[in-house]
């Protein structure tokens, strides 16, 4: 089983990766990565996270087409705040975009309120859906080739394969697709978008449990990123403490607020903050393999206290975790049609 512990740990062979919006993907001048996440691949090129990242609202826009910005933005402003964002966002004639560019950092504040009172929508569901920034599949190699082949490697175009020198990591890009976002679950689940078989059949998954797992188990597993930073992995035992009918209101100003609702886990074990769609994973001995059984959905509101003063030193000691269950007959629908499909 210690092999297999460290193949899920391995760059070349881990089926854990992150989901970022990207701004420009092409323009590199102007690029930007936003709303990042916590991913993993079940095979066929579908990839699982978690939905309550959707619909939360995007605070500056870092650029916006020309025609949204002169027919949806600018009637709606006063003079002042059209002086505002006339000197903050600088047209490019180029590629009919605005970029934003601030002279202060307090103009951050001022423009994302201004957003929010002319009721524009920057949920990064709908940024998505406008093609204002991308859902993209973040793979990342310390060394310049995917998965060690040269011939795929030279698939990626200039712009989505790069060298980050202050991570000494090389980046590549895969564009991604929102399937099916289940909001009440707290799952979303994705499919790789104009990317050839061969891409999608190199990448490492996880196949998929949709039992609700027996909290008398030795132990569940938790694939999140290295908790000092979202690059390396960390694989670490963690346990069932209890069962959940879960039922939370997430806000959403502009959509509605919705409902989280639903069968969870109460895990106990170590957790990192921004491990939201990192996989809970059983180990099944018949095929010697690990399986994801639950996402990572939320921090548990279970606090201790530190000397009897909870200001400041709130520590949350649970996770939250979506079983797998919940979404079974759609899951198996969209892993159905993303066999058939290849």
């Amino acid at each position: 089983m210690t092999f297999n512990k460290l193949s899920l740990i391995n760059e070349q062979t881990s089926p854990l990766f992150r989901i970022m919006w990207v701004t420009n993907p092409l323009d590199l001048t102007h690029r930007h990565f936003d709303n990042n996440i916590s991913a993993f691949h079940i095979g066929n090129g579908l990839i699982v996270s978690v939905a309550h990242n959707l619909r939360i609202e995007n605070p500056l826009l870092k650029s916006i087409d020309e025609e949204i910005y002169q027919k949806e933005i600018m009637p709606k402003l006063n003079d002042a705040q059209k002086t505002l964002f006339n000197q903050s966002f600088i047209p490019d004639g180029k590629t009919g975009k605005r970029h934003v560019q601030l002279t202060n950092p307090t103009y951050i504040q001022s423009i994302s309120e201004t957003l929010r009172s002319i009721h524009f929508d920057t949920r990064w569901i709908t940024l998505a859906q406008r093609n204002i920034s991308t859902p993209t599949l973040i793979i990342q190699f310390s060394n310049e080739l995917f998965y060690n082949n040269t011939s795929l490697t030279n698939y990626f175009e200039t712009g989505t394969h790069f060298f980050e020198p202050t991570l000494n990591r090389h980046t590549f890009l895969l564009k991604l697709e929102l399937l099916t976002p289940f909001y009440s679950s707290d799952i979303a689940v994705y499919k790789i978008k104009d990317a050839p078989k061969e891409i999608i059949d190199s990448i490492p998954s996880a196949g998929v449990d949709f039992t609700i797992a027996d909290d008398s188990r030795e132990s569940i597993y938790c694939l999140q990123s290295s908790p000092a930073g979202f690059l390396g992995r960390l694989l670490n035992k963690a346990w069932i403490e209890g069962y959940m009918d879960h039922h939370q209101v997430f806000n959403d100003r502009v959509g509605g607020n919705y409902i989280l609702e639903g069968t969870r886990y109460l895990i106990k074990g170590y957790f990192r903050f921004g491990s939201s769609g990192a996989p809970y994973l059983l180990y099944d001995s018949a095929t010697d393999s690990f399986r994801v059984n639950a996402v990572q959905s939320e921090a548990s509101p279970i606090q201790l206290s530190i000397n009897n003063n909870r200001e400041g030193n709130f520590q949350y000691v649970n996770a939250i975790a979506s079983p797998l269950h919940l979404i079974e007959n759609e899951l198996k629908e969209l892993i159905r049609s993303a066999s058939s499909s290849k």
